[in-house]
Order: C-alpha cells, then structure tokens, then sequence
C-alpha cells in the first residue's frame, strides 16, 4: 500500500510594500501616531499622538464647531474634512460637545480653529507615515 500524497501547503505570499504603506497610512489617521508605532517610530508616534489629542480636547472644551457631513456650504464641507482628518478623535470630539458649539464668542471660533488644525497635523502625519512605509525619505 503507497502512503497518501501529502496535502499541499498553500504559501503564503509576503505583503507587498505598497500594501503595508497604505494599511500604515490608514492606521495613522484612524488612531494618530499609529502609523508611526507600527514602524517603530516609538518619538514621532507619541508626539503625533499627544498633539493631536490635546488640540481636539482644547478645542471641544472651547466648545468649537465640530462640523458634520450635513454642512450647508463649502466651508461646511471643508471644515468636516479637517475634522474628520483627526480620524477616532473626531468621535471623541462629537462626544465632548454635549453644549454644542458657541462660535458667536471668540473662545468657540478658537476652538473651530484649533479642532481643524489638529486634523490637518494629523493627516500630514499618517502622509509622513505612508511616504516613511515607502522607503521615501521624508
């Protein structure tokens, strides 16, 4: 009797470098400084991280505008972008302005500012994290 043919183990391709740049970049802006985490970038990752954070938490305190998709015009639209751009912190954003925004004072137009910013920093940050995924020297 002849011993069975040994099943055929499936091989399992490594994932391009283009693949893991784009799961890199993705992680970043889902969760600032991620990106750089899962590259080792253990400085950049934290301050990414903590930039980020605090300008959403000093924002929402102010009771700045967190845009939604609903917005009426351009700016609206814009501003949901940037906002958007600080990736899970826009939940936590969303949830910190209970009051809802007071822009009709100085410190609430302020806060606007301040949440559109750290969304800005962080999609340059998961950017930085793709090109340095890449190999690109950045």
């Amino acid at each position: 009797m002849e011993a069975p043919a040994p099943a055929a183990v499936p091989v399992k391709e490594p994932m391009s470098a283009e693949t893991w740049a784009l799961i890199v970049g993705a992680a970043g802006w889902l969760l600032p400084g991620l990106g750089h985490a899962l590259q080792l970038m253990w400085g950049r990752a934290l301050v990414v991280f903590l930039a980020v954070g605090m300008l959403v938490v000093a924002g929402a305190s102010m009771r700045g505008n967190v845009f939604t998709r609903d917005g009426n015009d351009a700016f609206d639209k814009l501003g949901f972008i940037a906002d958007l751009g600080t990736g899970t912190f826009y939940l936590a954003a969303r949830s910190l302005e209970k009051d809802g925004s007071d822009v009709s004072h100085a410190e609430g137009d302020y806060g606007t500012r301040l949440l559109a910013t750290a969304g800005v920093l962080n999609l340059l940050a998961a950017l930085h994290a793709y090109e340095a995924a890449r190999g690109r020297k950045a």
